[in-house]
């Protein structure tokens, strides 16, 4: 009963979130009512360029489509760029793909799914693929050589803007996490732009892993230490600030730039707090200046 359960996608699955009521029925029936989805098709071409990251490719296309552009619909993600996405940013692009009310949102599995099964231990994952008659209510391409790290500003995801068109609107806190983004290759980005630097006297950084295995790991690998050395705070694996429960709630008027999905009024804490949307990257940039920065300048 979660509606990001449509990260699932991102291994070929048919995944999709329902009300916590339906659910109930569906353990006392067995059965589940869903209308078969009309399709959308986007095609992914042309190469990432530095400071750009599979967050940047689902807020542009949330931008382009909107807030209600995916209602009710299966988004397909194909092309030639789909082999250079790791199955993590795969995971966020699926994920976040609920924000535009999407029922699902899929990837065809590919070698890069079956190895990845291969190295959890589970056995090969059935294929379908759409196949050359598939008919598609719109279709969209997407060159990934043409992104530039994008920022959602307050109120709603879709009103998404180049970071340029931001830069320099102070921050409270910075946010790196939640579902769509806490992986292990966000805590690494955001490692990459933390380490050597402070995090921004009078402003806050939070960093919260996405499960208890990225945390073991990020403290394995020195993630951890990187981290706590430039000032920012990490947690533990929990959702935590992304729905405004603890570990970085936002108090009155305060500012946040986050990784997490959602940014509507409350979000976060206060109904006065403002809070704008990014990839990691860009929010670690922005804990270093206290002010929403470009992450290009540090990688």
């Amino acid at each position: 009963a979660d509606s990001h359960t449509c990260q699932a996608g991102a291994v070929g699955a048919f995944a999709t979130g329902i009300g916590s009521s339906e659910m109930a029925a569906v353990w006392a029936s067995g059965k589940l009512w869903v209308k078969v989805p009309e399709s959308i098709k986007v095609n992914l071409t042309g190469q990432f360029k530095k400071g750009v990251f599979a967050r940047d490719i689902v807020s542009h296309f949330i931008g382009t489509v909107g807030e209600d552009g995916g209602n009710y619909r299966s988004i397909e993600w194909k092309g030639l760029a789909v082999k250079d996405l790791s199955i993590a940013s795969r995971a966020c692009i699926s994920n976040n793909s609920m924000e535009c009310g999407s029922k699902l949102s899929i990837f065809e599995v590919d070698p890069s799914t079956q190895e990845y099964f291969r190295s959890v231990n589970r056995k090969s994952m059935y294929e379908i693929h759409a196949g050359s008659k598939a008919s598609y209510k719109d279709e969209y391409d997407i060159d990934i050589g043409k992104i530039v790290p994008e920022v959602a500003e307050p109120g709603n995801v879709d009103k998404v803007k180049e970071v340029g068109e931001v830069e320099g609107t102070p921050i409270d806190q910075a946010f790196i996490g939640s579902s769509t983004n806490g992986r292990y290759e966000d805590l690494a980005v955001a490692a990459k732009i933390l380490k050597g630097h402070k995090v921004k006297t009078g402003t806050r950084c939070v960093i919260t892993p996405a499960s208890k295995g990225i945390f073991e790991q990020a403290i394995r690998n020195g993630l951890a230490e990187i981290f706590l050395q430039s000032g920012a705070v990490f947690t533990n694996a929990t959702c935590g600030a992304c729905v405004g429960t603890h570990l970085g709630v936002l108090g009155e008027n305060e500012v946040c730039i986050s990784s997490s999905p959602r940014n509507y009024i409350g979000r976060m804490g206060a109904i006065t707090s403002k809070i704008y949307l990014s990839s990691p990257a860009t929010a670690a940039a922005s804990a270093v200046e206290g002010k929403i920065a470009d992450p290009r300048r540090y990688l």
